[in-house]
């Protein structure tokens, strides 16, 4: 190598999964729940529903935040950091990663969040209301931000790689995924925890969605979401939590590692259009899916599923199909698409990265979860949803896309693992 030449980029893999959704605790759960189609959309439980007149949502389930958290740090946390807290543990956990022996400062954070502490701050700001500004945690500042859980996490774990927070409203997962897959790639760090995390349930939230109506309705709950299906209406609030653990390959390799998949490229790109509307020519989201395939070095014929944004709103569903066949052209027709969000809801920051790991465990197990809900076929949405049953399929490369509030677009590419 000559003097002053850029290193090779190195190549990334991951090793450990955390999850916490509606629809399971923990990675296992949740796979096991999406691939048999169980929804985790039910009737909201954190507050009075009794007026609002979508009273439905993706909760976690039979989550004690005391089996996770200390009782006296639980009582200064938001209930999206402990989601955060408690999935990266899990992750690190999966990914057999003794951090006794790592290289510290070799081992990093990045996170992301869509709206941050909503719990903490509505607490707060009701303290305030009812007792006066001397009541106020002299933790709120600390704990509100939206780094928050990275420096949670790094002081619980002991890390002190690069750290830091990226929000990007609905694409937050798949943007703090690849950004940290990069820090990897480029040699700054050796092991990154990277995810994202969500508690959007909240009145004033969601009160604030009910506003936009945006929220879909349906006599039974678990068959509100209903992406890319005719009769569509909607979307419906998820919280939770998605965490990997990416490593270099050599690192990995070095301690014997268990290899999920491998990380192949990804990419950002914004619609300069609208706050909330999507580009109907679909050229963010499009430009999104063609960079990820640059950046992996891959043509669209080699990408055999995409977990699909797929919110179930009328636009969305139409214009992601659309972006989908500008950038795939005649390989569209043998693509696998799903939206897995018809089971576990939109979970807002923590979105991309729930699925991201669906797209790991697609490729490292050789099974698509379906698009439940799917029973009136849309003609403006004509690609191959796999509906209402998982289908086994040898999946060589996957794609997750998101898209969010702003305009803002991602898309991740990972490849099953098939040795060095």
């Amino acid at each position: 190598m000559t003097s002053g030449a850029r290193p090779p980029l190195r190549r990334v893999v991951v090793t450990g999964l955390g999850l916490i959704t509606p629809v399971g605790n923990d990675a296992a759960s949740t796979w096991a729940s999406l691939v048999a189609g169980r929804s985790g959309i039910a009737r909201i439980t954190q507050f009075d529903v009794e007026d609002y007149e979508c009273p439905i949502a993706g909760e976690v389930k039979a989550f004690e935040p005391t089996a996770h958290v200390d009782a006296k740090l639980l009582r200064r946390l938001d209930r999206s950091s402990v989601f955060a807290l408690a999935g990266a543990r899990q992750a690190v956990a999966d990914a057999g990663l003794d951090l006794a022996v790592e290289d510290r400062a070799r081992v990093g954070v990045v996170l992301g969040t869509g709206m941050g502490s909503a719990h903490l701050i509505v607490e707060q700001q009701q303290v305030l209301t009812e007792k006066g500004h001397r009541r106020v945690s002299p933790f709120m500042v600390s704990h509100m931000l939206p780094d928050t859980a990275t420096g949670l996490i790094a002081i619980d774990l002991g890390v002190r790689g690069p750290n830091y927070a990226i929000t990007a409203a609905c694409a937050t997962g798949g943007a703090t995924t690849g950004e940290a897959a990069e820090i990897i790639a480029s040699g700054r760090a050796d092991v990154m925890i990277t995810g994202g995390y969500e508690a959007p349930l909240q009145p004033i939230y969601y009160a604030g969605f009910h506003a936009m109506k945006a929220l879909a309705e349906h006599e039974d709950p678990t068959k509100a979401v209903r992406p890319f299906d005719l009769n569509r209406n909607g979307f419906l609030l998820g919280e939770g939590t998605g965490m990997l653990i990416l490593e270099s390959l050599e690192h990995a390799q070095a301690r014997g590692a268990r290899i999920y998949a491998e990380w192949m490229g990804a990419a950002t790109s914004n619609d300069a259009f609208d706050m909330v509307g999507i580009a109907e020519d679909g050229h963010g989201v499009a430009q999104a899916m063609r960079g990820a395939l640059e950046r992996a070095g891959l043509q669209p014929g080699d990408i055999d599923y995409i977990n699909a944004h797929g919110t179930g709103t009328a636009l969305n569903d139409r214009v992601e199909t659309s972006a989908i066949h500008e950038v795939f052209r005649e390989d569209a027709a043998s693509l696998l698409v799903s939206s897995t969000k018809s089971m576990h809801g939109h979970m807002m920051g923590a979105a991309g990265a729930v699925e991201a790991a669906v797209v790991v465990l697609v490729c490292h197990n050789g099974v698509v979860p379906p698009t439940m809900n799917l029973d009136t076929p849309d003609p403006d949405c004509d690609l191959d949803y796999v509906p209402n049953e998982a289908r086994v399929a040898a999946v060589r490369h996957a794609m997750s896309t998101s898209v969010g509030l702003g305009g803002h677009n991602s898309a991740i590419i990972f490849k099953k693992w098939e040795g060095a």
